[in-house]
């Protein structure tokens, strides 16, 4: 392992039981050299993770109570969410997968597997661009205005199947369509011969956080009838986990 890492996060634990700390205190707790100590202070000082006061006095930055808030309001998606993903493969027997933005992509972090012989593998912690497949693009299409904007003029759209958006006026079509609908349909976007449905999951501000979708072979979600039955199972699950989440109805 990284040595500068590992030493950088003796320091960050000191304060695991130190509320503050001086540099000469910090030294004298791990036997750092002190120009060694006072760089790695200093440089977790410039990365947000230390604050100093006037008096020259560390202690932990605010950045570990976004991260934290951020961790653990995703920690209660997943378990919030997994009964009702399980629910809905029973219901629908396809799969359900459950992703969250990270920067410009979306990320699997739970799914539940169907267990029809013929189905569409993910694997958690799988990435996706924004723009492509129903549930990463549900993400998307609930972000800020702005926000949105921003990701659609800086992406350069990349063809991963023959149903991935051609172009950004495309994708800007498909945004008002899924926020019009409430939900997001794709085929063949991600994965030829591939298909999902998803639907968003909000917090207590109306923030998207989440998207969760039922996915599985082309040839099975053509079916008007039975898109039409995935897609009231899907929604009505996304509402009531988003409700767990404190959010008001839409």
């Amino acid at each position: 392992m990284n040595k500068t890492v590992l030493k950088s996060m003796e320091i960050i634990q000191l304060f695991f039981t130190e509320e503050k700390l001086t540099l000469l205190q910090m030294i004298e707790k791990t036997g750092l050299p002190k120009t060694s100590a006072y760089r790695m202070a200093e440089s977790l000082l410039e990365l947000g993770f230390l604050e100093k006061d006037q008096e020259g006095t560390y202690r932990l930055g605010l950045i570990f109570l976004a991260l934290g808030n951020l961790v653990a309001e995703r920690l209660d998606i997943r378990s919030i969410a997994l009964p009702y993903m399980q629910k809905l493969r029973k219901e629908t027997g396809e799969a359900v997968n459950l992703v969250i933005r990270d920067g410009d992509e979306a990320v699997y972090i739970e799914k539940v597997d169907t267990q029809e012989r013929v189905r569409v593998y993910t694997q958690i912690g799988r990435r996706a661009p924004l723009y492509g497949g129903a549930c990463p693009r549900i993400l998307l299409s609930f972000m800020e205005y702005a926000e949105q904007e921003r990701f659609i003029e800086s992406s350069e759209i990349v063809r991963y199947a023959k149903g991935t958006p051609k172009n950004k006026e495309e994708l800007r079509q498909l945004i008002e369509e899924t926020r019009k609908n409430g939900w997001s349909i794709s085929h063949s976007e991600l994965e030829d011969h591939s298909s999902a449905i998803a639907a968003p999951i909000f917090n207590h501000k109306g923030d998207v956080v989440a998207g969760i979708s039922l996915v599985g072979p082309e040839v099975r979600f053509q079916d008007e009838t039975h898109a039409k039955e995935m897609i009231e199972k899907l929604t009505e699950a996304s509402r009531q986990i988003s409700a767990e989440l404190g959010a008001v109805d839409r």
